[in-house]
């Protein structure tokens, strides 16, 4: 019988790549790499969809110059990951000083199901469309919130260390942001009936 490899934790990897282990790195990378970029791709506008890579970019080369600082005591790596992730993204947003929307769900919503008719294409491009304005109204703390929630998957207290907010602040943001979009959604369906 044949061992299994055991898949080792995130910590571990972080460990090994600051003793010069290139392939820790790259498992790390392969794991959140996707929920990264999609987190850093939402908080940046349609305008600075562009920046979005090199934001995303400039977060994993932090975690690789910054790797021997981390502390697993203090937190999950994925909390670390989304809190350097955060910083940057504010940090591009400080420098270019624009106003924060969120980013445009616009590959989704763009790639039609082959099974769908004309009509329901067009009233799920509509509702997409509708979700993302939702979005995008939110206030900047609400719509982080409610993105790290729902698309990254951390839990509150995650999100509460990511952000440097309290449990109950998290957990507040995340109950008006789910209610700002359930009204906005609602409103503008009625407006369309």
């Amino acid at each position: 019988m044949a061992l299994m490899e055991v898949d080792p934790d995130d910590a571990s990897l972080l460990s090994a790549f600051s003793a010069g282990n290139a392939q820790a790195f790259a498992r790390l990378y392969d794991r959140y790499d996707p929920a990264c970029f999609l987190f850093v791709r939402r908080m940046l506008t349609g305008r600075e969809v562009e920046a979005a890579e090199d934001v995303h970019q400039d977060t994993w080369l932090s975690i690789a110059r910054n790797a021997r600082s981390f502390d697993p005591a203090k937190g999950a790596f994925r909390t670390w990951l989304f809190t350097i992730a955060r910083r940057k993204v504010w940090d591009h947003l400080r420098r270019q000083k624009v106003a924060v929307l969120a980013a445009v769900i616009d590959e989704a919503a763009a790639i039609p199901d082959p099974g769908v008719t004309p009509e329901e294409h067009t009233m799920s491009r509509e509702m997409a469309e509708r979700l993302i304005t939702a979005l995008e109204a939110l206030p900047l703390a609400q719509r982080e919130t409610f993105v790290l929630f729902t698309q990254a998957g951390l839990s509150l207290e995650e999100i509460s260390i990511a952000t440097d907010v309290g449990l109950e602040t998290a957990k507040s943001r995340l109950r008006y942001a789910r209610t700002t979009m359930r009204s906005a959604l609602a409103a503008e369906g009625r407006g369309h009936v």
